[in-house]
C-alpha cells in the first residue's frame, strides 16, 4: 500500500504511512493486525473512533489482535495482561511495560496508519519516569524483591513522587520472573531479570540485596535488618511474598531433599535430576510443572499427591485427569491418595522415600510442593495485624491497619471485590503487579481500590492452562468442548453463577470470562450450560 505524505527530515522521511483498510472493514468493537513497514500493529475500531497501538503484548509477546477486546482496552489471550487501545498504557497485568501507540488518520473512506521510522522495531514503551527531586527528604521503604515491590517503585516515579525510594529484598537478585523456575528450570539467573540493574540507577530506585529484615518498630518507623542495620521510612510496603511449606518427616534434612524458591534451588535440581531417579511430593501448580519439566531429562520421575488427582481442588477431577494423563504419555508415576512417612538415605544423601502406602520408591532427588505459606514472622510482636495464616490484612487500598503502611502480593489477605469483598490471600503473579501499583497509588493519595480478577497460567509438556477467577467452594463445573482431545473449557459454579473459568487450547475464552468479570457482569449457570455460546464473542 502507497505511503502517504511522510514527513520530511534531510530528505528523509520521519514516518512511514500506509493505507491498511477502508474505514467500513471494521465495525465498531473489532480488531485486527495491519501491517505498516513490516510492523505489526493492532487496528481498532472502538467507541466511534480507530485507533492503532502495538500488537504484541509486552509480557511474553502474545498477539493481541487474538485476545479480547471490551470498550477502550485489550486483554492478552494468554495471560491476561489489558492495555489501553487509545494510548497504549498497560492497565492490567502480567508485565510492566506498555504499548507503542501510533498515529491514525482517515480520508476519502481510506484508513492510515503511521510509524515513526524510530519505532519500528520497538515492540514495548517504558512510561515515563521521574527520579528524586532535590529537596524532598521524605522516604517510601519497600521491603521485598518480587513483582508487588517493582510495581509499587515504578508507580511512584511514574506518579511523580520526587523523594527517597528503597528495594531492601533478601534475595541475591533484583526483582526476577520467578514464574520460570518451575517451567524452564536450566534458565539462566540473569536472563530473568524485570529489570536491568541501570533501569533503578536511572529511577533513583535503591536496590538492596542480601537484606532481609527481621522487625518492624511502626511507632518509631524503623526497620531492622538481619546485620543490625536501622531504616526509618516515611511510608512502609510489606511485599516479602511467601515461602514453600517443608516436610516434616525423618530424613527431612537428608541431602538433595530440596524446596524451589530461588534460581539456585532450580538449577540446583536441574544438575541433581539428570538420569536421577526423581521423586516430588506435591499435585498442585508447582510439582506438577517441575514433573512436566524433569520427565524430559531425569531417569525417572515419581509424583505423589494425597488427592484423588492432580489439581483436584482447584482445577477439579476431569482437568485433573487430562493433566494425570499428560505426564503419564511421559512415563511420569503418579502415587495418588499417599504420602510420605520417611526418608532414608546412604551417606547423608536421600535414597528411598517410603511410602504411607507401605511402597518404596528409589529417589536420587526429592522435590517438595505441598504450598506456601506468608513470608510475615519478622512482623510478630510489632502492630501491623496478621490472620491466623500469617498473611497480612489489608483493605482494598492495600492499607494495613497502621497508618502509612501498606502491604502487597502473595504475604497478604485482602478483600476480593469479585467475591463481595472475601477476605483472601491469591498467590497469583498477576495480582501481586495489581497490588503494587494499587499500595503505590494510595501512598500518592490517590485512592483507588484493588479491582483486578485473578487469572493465572500453568504450562505442561508445552501446553498452557489458563485460568481466571476464584474458584475456592464450587460446587459445579461444566465443561465445553472436548477433554479427551485437549480441547476445552470450564466453568466452576457456585451458587449458580460462573465464580472462574479453566481452559486448555480455547483462546481467548478465559480472557473474554474475565473482562466479563472485570466490568462486573455476571454470567449464570445456565448460560454457562446453554449450546448458544455467542454471548462469550469467540472467533
Amino acid at each position: 500500500m502507497a505511503e502517504l505524505n511522510p514527513a520530511k527530515e534531510g530528505g528523509q522521511a520521519e514516518e512511514i504511512t500506509e493505507m491498511v483498510c477502508l474505514e467500513s472493514d471494521l465495525k465498531d468493537g473489532e480488531m485486527r493486525e495491519v501491517e505498516v513497514g513490516s510492523h505489526k500493529v493492532l487496528l481498532v475500531r472502538s467507541e466511534g473512533g480507530y485507533s492503532a497501538v502495538g500488537n504484541l503484548c509486552t509480557h511474553y509477546g502474545a498477539t493481541l489482535s487474538k485476545g479480547a477486546l471490551s470498550g477502550s482496552r485489550v486483554r492478552c489471550p494468554w495471560h491476561g495482561a489489558c492495555f489501553n487501545i487509545k494510548t497504549g498504557d498497560i492497565e492490567e497485568y502480567p508485565g510492566l511495560d506498555s504499548l507503542p501507540c501510533h498515529k491514525v488518520k482517515i480520508e476519502n473512506s481510506k484508513v492510515f496508519v503511521s510509524i515513526n521510522k524510530k519505532d519500528l522495531e520497538k515492540t514495548r514503551r517504558v512510561k515515563e519516569m521521574g527520579c528524586r527531586v532535590a529537596g524532598d527528604s521524605s522516604t517510601v521503604l519497600i521491603i521485598g524483591g518480587g513483582p508487588a515491590a517493582l510495581v509499587c517503585a515504578e508507580t511512584l516515579r511514574q506518579g511523580s513522587y520526587g523523594g527517597r525510594i528503597i528495594m531492601a529484598t533478601k534475595e541475591e537478585l533484583p526483582p526476577y520472573d520467578r514464574t520460570k523456575l518451575s517451567k524452564a528450570m536450566n534458565v539462566k539467573a540473569d536472563s530473568i531479570l524485570l529489570r536491568q540493574l541501570d533501569f533503578y540507577q536511572s529511577c533513583d530506585i535503591e536496590v538492596w540485596l542480601r537484606r532481609e529484615a527481621v522487625s518492624v518498630n511502626t511507632d518509631e518507623k524503623t526497620v531492622t535488618f538481619q546485620d543490625g542495620s536501622v531504616q526509618h521510612y516515611d511510608q512502609l510496603l510489606i511485599a516479602t511474598g511467601s515461602r514453600p511449606r517443608e516436610v516434616t518427616c525423618p530424613g527431612a534434612d537428608l541431602d538433595n531433599v530440596t524446596l524451589l524458591r530461588t534460581p539456585e534451588d532450580s538449577s540446583r535440581i536441574h544438575q541433581a535430576a539428570l538420569g536421577k531417579n526423581v521423586v516430588i511430593l506435591g499435585t498442585s501448580f508447582i510439582g506438577m510443572e517441575v514433573a512436566s519439566y524433569l520427565s524430559a531429562t531425569a531417569s525417572s520421575v515419581s509424583v505423589i499427591g494425597n488427592s484423588a488427582v492432580p489439581y483436584q481442588n482447584t482445577l477439579g477431577t476431569e482437568i485433573g485427569r487430562v493433566a494425570r494423563k499428560m505426564l503419564e504419555e511421559k512415563n511420569v508415576k503418579f502415587y495418588m491418595e499417599d504420602g510420605v512417612t520417611e526418608l532414608t538415605g546412604e551417606n547423608g544423601k536421600v535414597k528411598q522415600v517410603l511410602l504411607k502406602s507401605g511402597k518404596i520408591l528409589p529417589a536420587d532427588v526429592f522435590v517438595t510442593g505441598i504450598g506456601v505459606q506468608p513470608n510475615s514472622a519478622f512482623l510478630k510482636g510489632s502492630t501491623v495485624a496478621l490472620d491466623s495464616t500469617g498473611a497480612v490484612i489489608v483493605d482494598k487500598f492495600m492499607q494495613t491497619g497502621v497508618p502509612g503502611v501498606f502491604a502487597a502480593g502473595d504475604v497478604t489477605s485482602f478483600p476480593l471485590s469479585l467475591r463481595k469483598d472475601k477476605m483472601v490471600n491469591i498467590g497469583h503473579w498477576q495480582l501481586a503487579h495489581a497490588h503494587g501499583r494499587i499500595a503505590a497509588l494510595n501512598m500518592l493519595k490517590k485512592r483507588v481500590g484493588i479491582n483486578s480478577v485473578p487469572f493465572f497460567w500453568t504450562m505442561l509438556m508445552g501446553k498452557s492452562f489458563r485460568y481466571a477467577g476464584y474458584g475456592e467452594g464450587h460446587t459445579e463445573v461444566i465443561m465445553k468442548g472436548k477433554v479427551e482431545e485437549m480441547k476445552f473449557l470450564a466453568f466452576y459454579i457456585k451458587e449458580d453463577v460462573v465464580v472462574a473459568v479453566a481452559s486448555l487450547n480455547f483462546d481467548p475464552s478465559v480472557s473474554q470470562v474475565a473482562e466479563i468479570m472485570a466490568s462486573g457482569r455476571t454470567i449464570s449457570k445456565a448460560q454457562a450450560k446453554s449450546d448458544d455460546m455467542s454471548w462469550l464473542k469467540l472467533p
